[in-house]
């Protein structure tokens, strides 16, 4: 396969990286500053505020991968997911961009090169549209001579006209669409089946026609050139903007079908293989019969419900694991209760039709973070987490899940019984109270039986519920910072001091002595830029005293988030004279690795290349954590180089100075602003000697060398684009080093050997453990082998209708070792019927059914699964050289078996 989607990935940022374009890494799944959405569910989210004006882009040109998840507010794919061939919660949107760079005849010159020159898609394939009043879009198209003008095709604004909201900026678009199925040269094995509408009364495939998928679009390319406002009346910009993007999995199904000579879809791309085949590995369901392009589908519907619960299942799975990678939680709030309803809906889908009954996420996430961690390694990094969170998660909707459907089915059975089609706001509530159903899962389960849920009736119920829960919160403080902040303004004094004499402005008590208090001037530095918030105590002149746990920053306000000590609130009541005092140890010590971030900046820069850019940063006394934009690891050699660089600069004890600016005038002065940021009209510039100078609201050292000393800890992804380094700096340096000394020593200790021959010892050690694995798969393979050689408890071998028809019983032999076994009497008997049985333990039995290359025509594996199945109490299928089922009778297996020669 050539276009893998990896390399279609990487295709795209090459390209518009080799014609200018900054590229920078895929911004968090959650929004950074954004409270009107829950995902980034668009390419553009995270550049809003370049297309508002709020900020000014550091580059006018840049090129991502951005993940995107689709399944709340007006974007909602949820309930399309699965049903057809190209919906998705999680996708991954490539685009380009230039704010006030480049246009509408670039833009698309670039398209039409990178669809034709590089991915190769014959032009004859291709369309294009654009808004019906936008002749220069038109123009440039035609001046470009590579489509006749009937294939120009001019749109409304329904189709070609993006605006961000009712007011704002707002432009044409122009897109590029494939011909999937030209008449007389169909791609397809399947003819027809490139429309999932296709026979549908009324349906005619054409471009923008609603639920066509023969004709798609490839490339939406959106020119910012109005402002709307609130009468609807549009302004040129004074600087226009293209916003470009281009489904990732929509182009990997196209070039991989371009490949196949057959129609794909979304789900048959090699990515979606690799997960879909970790779902056959815990079913005895088959989805279809696998091909270097893709599934052949083994059933007679592509819509079966098993085929559907394959691709939700693979769908939910990624969607789940960057979720899961984020640091979400299943839970009942916001983002962790999508978390939650993606999980359930899974295994509701593995439940039934797919027959499993135990945890299995973990194994499909693992397939996920195989498929996708080369462009994300954050998912390598945090694998065990998530497979921890969706198994947790799991076993605890498998409590209830059993017990929820029995009531639900009953539900149904009653309704169809009084000939009712609607179940009830009350009943589909009671799911999501007592059994933890989702109102959509509870949807999709009365679907098969074709009832419908009364869904707005189950919102009111569930906003009674929250406004219930809202007055039972009324005088609790689980959210201080809300109740404290309207009006409330402090300022700090801290970057240079560690205490000072103010005022309380506010104060709000909480459960257990708990106190948050907002003071007129305080030294206390809020969380915020990464540097955590810091921590020390409050007393008043009564000697009341508040010990501070947090500080934060809300709406002007530094909040004191702690627990009283000595005294109680009314000592804490507004307008009470306190002291302020930091927990100085620990803001020192955040304050050597602050600065020390911009130090590494700098060196990163210096060393590796200019275009090394800050994609996030941790700031804690203990360490500091510093993510960049660079492609593939450093070097150990560069490390070295550049921990040298920083302990350099440490050593010259440069001056360290901040100056308050306008923001246009700092970022001429040559200060770093940074993807993902917000910033204000007025900024803080932070200089060190001549060779730092970034935008910075954290607090520094007076001089680089009170830093004392600089020591790496660590080097590696994060995410397609992003690394990160970990450090220690001052005591923290001088702890780490004598730990890893004292690591060292105990190695050699538990090697009997010290410095370099500890080394030799190793060595030594790992050599022979290579040779005992040689070995010990070579044993492995005598003993499969040997199973299927004959002597005691070997195959039973008979003949009906003049087919052989071996037959094995074992015990304990999981799925994939019957596939080996059954690979080996195949090729042992030359021309048979290959089944055997295993007990697996605790009742359960594994079924397998292999057939010979030149008996399938005859025989279908799958035929016979789906016969003997029901005798071990289970269901199976598969393709018509290879079967398998579960079952919960193991007693049954020989009886199972036995049958399989009067079948023949």
């Amino acid at each position: 396969m050539r276009w893998t989607t990896d390399k279609i990935r990487q295709s795209f940022l090459d390209f518009f990286a080799e014609r200018g374009h900054q590229v920078v890494p895929s911004a968090s799944l959650v929004p950074k500053g954004d409270a009107t959405l829950l995902f980034v569910n668009a390419g553009m989210v995270p550049f809003k505020d370049y297309f508002l004006g709020v900020r000014t882009a550091p580059n006018s040109r840049v090129v991502d991968c951005q993940k995107c998840l689709r399944i709340s507010g007006k974007h909602n794919d949820l309930e399309a997911v699965g049903r057809d061939s190209y919906h998705h919660t999680f996708f991954e949107m490539l685009g380009n961009w230039s704010f006030g760079d480049y246009y509408k005849a670039e833009a698309i010159a670039f398209h039409w090169e990178l669809v034709t020159k590089v991915w190769e898609i014959p032009a004859e394939r291709l369309w294009a549209t654009v808004y019906e009043d936008d002749d220069e879009a038109e123009n440039a198209w035609i001046e470009l001579k590579v489509l006749p003008k009937e294939r120009i095709l001019r749109c409304g604004a329904k189709d070609n006209f993006w605006e961000m909201g009712e007011t704002g900026p707002c432009g044409p678009c122009s897109e590029i669409h494939i011909d999937r199925e030209p008449a007389g040269n169909h791609p397809t094995d399947r003819p027809g089946q490139a429309c999932d509408q296709s026979g549908h009364p009324g349906h005619k495939c054409a471009v923008n026609v609603e639920g066509c998928s023969r004709f798609i679009e490839l490339g939406n390319l959106v020119f910012i050139q109005y402002n709307r406002d609130a009468a609807g009346k549009l302004t040129p910009l004074p600087m226009k903007h293209v916003d470009t993007g281009t489904g990732l999995e929509r182009v990997a199904a196209v070039l991989q079908s371009l490949e196949a000579g057959r129609y794909l879809g979304n789900y048959d791309i090699d990515l979606f293989q690799k997960i879909i085949l970790s779902i056959e590995d815990v079913t005895e369901k088959v989805l279809g019969e696998r091909t270097e392009y893709g599934f052949q589908f083994g059933n007679a519907d592509y819509n079966s419900e098993v085929d559907i619960a394959f691709r939700a299942i693979a769908d939910h799975a990624r969607a789940i694991a960057f979720l899961a990678c984020e640091g979400l939680v299943a839970g009942k709030n916001d983002r962790e209760y999508v978390l939650r309803r993606l999980i359930r809906r899974a295994v509701r889908r593995a439940h039934h039709p797919l027959n499993i009954d135990k945890p299995f996420l973990a194994t499909v996430c693992t397939a996920v973070i195989g498929a996708m961690g080369d462009a994300y390694p954050e998912l390598i990094l945090q694998s065990e987490r998530i497979c921890q969170v969706v198994t947790e998660e799991e076993e605890r909707f498998s409590e209830t899940l059993e017990r929820g459907l029995s009531r639900l089915y009953g539900e149904e059975n009653r309704l169809k019984s009084v000939g009712e089609v609607t179940l009830s706001a009350e009943f589909a509530f009671e799911m999501y109270d007592t059994y933890g159903f989702p109102v959509d899962l509870t949807q999709d389960v009365c679907r098969e039986s074709g009832i419908q849920v009364d869904v707005a009736g189950f919102e009111r119920l569930m906003e009674e519920q929250r406004e219930r829960g809202r007055a039972a919160r009324k005088d609790d403080v689980a959210a201080p910072e809300i109740m404290l902040a309207a009006g409330v303004k402090s300022r700090f004094v801290g970057e240079h001091n560690y205490e000072a004499d103010s005022e309380i402005l506010a104060a709000e008590p909480g459960a257990d002595g708990r106190m948050t208090v907002i003071a007129a001037e305080t030294p206390f530095y809020p969380e915020g830029g990464g540097q955590v918030g810091d921590r020390g105590v409050i007393e008043t002149s009564s000697g009341a005293l508040l010990e501070v746990t947090d500080s934060r920053k809300h709406d002007g306000s530094i909040l004191h988030i702690g627990r009283i000590l000595r005294g109680d609130p009314a000592d804490f009541s507004k307008g009470a004279h306190v002291k302020l005092r930091l927990d100085r140890e620990r803001r020192d010590a955040s304050m050597l690795n602050h600065s020390a971030t911009h130090i590494l900046h700098y060196a990163l820069r210096d060393i590796l290349n200019k275009d090394v850019h800050q994609a996030g940063s941790m700031v804690a006394p203990e360490r500091l954590r510093f993510d960049f934009s660079h492609n593939g690891p450093v070097s150990a050699a560069d490390l070295a180089t550049i921990e040298e660089e920083i302990n350099a600069r440490i050593r010259e004890n440069a001056e360290v100075y901040t100056q308050e600016m306008a923001y246009d005038d700092a970022l001429k002065a040559g200060a770093l602003a940074f993807f993902g940021d917000k910033y204000g009209d007025v900024v803080r510039v932070v200089r060190m000697g001549d060779f730092s100078t970034e935008l910075c609201g954290g607090t520094h050292v007076q001089r680089t060398g009170d830093v004392g000393i600089f020591k790496l800890d660590s080097e590696g992804g994060v995410a397609a684009g992003v690394r990160r380094i970990e450090a220690f700096t001052g005591q923290g340096a001088l702890d780490a080093i004598r730990r890893r000394e004292k690591l060292l020593d105990d190695i050699g200790g538990q090697l009997g050997a010290r410095d370099g021959a500890a080394l030799e010892r190793l060595e030594k050690l790992l050599a022979r453990e290579k040779e005992l694995e040689k070995k010990l798969r070579t044993l492995e393979q005598k003993l499969v082998a040997g199973a299927t050689a004959g002597g005691a408890g070997a195959e039973q071998v008979r003949e009906a209708n003049g087919v052989k028809i071996v037959t094995r019983r074992v015990e304990g032999v999981e799925a994939k070792s019957l596939r080996e076994m059954a690979d080996l009497l195949r090729q042992k008997y030359g021309s048979a019927v290959v089944a055997i049985g295993s007990d697996l333990g605790d009742n359960k039995a594994a079924l397998l059914v292999a057939v010979t290359a030149d008996l399938v025509k005859r025989i279908k594996a799958g035929d016979i699964v789906k016969e003997i199945a029901p005798i071990i109490g289970g269901t199976g299928g598969g393709r018509p050289d290879f079967a398998q089922a579960g079952g919960r009778d193991a007693s049954k297996l020989d009886d199972a078996l036995a049958r399989i020669a009067a079948l023949v």
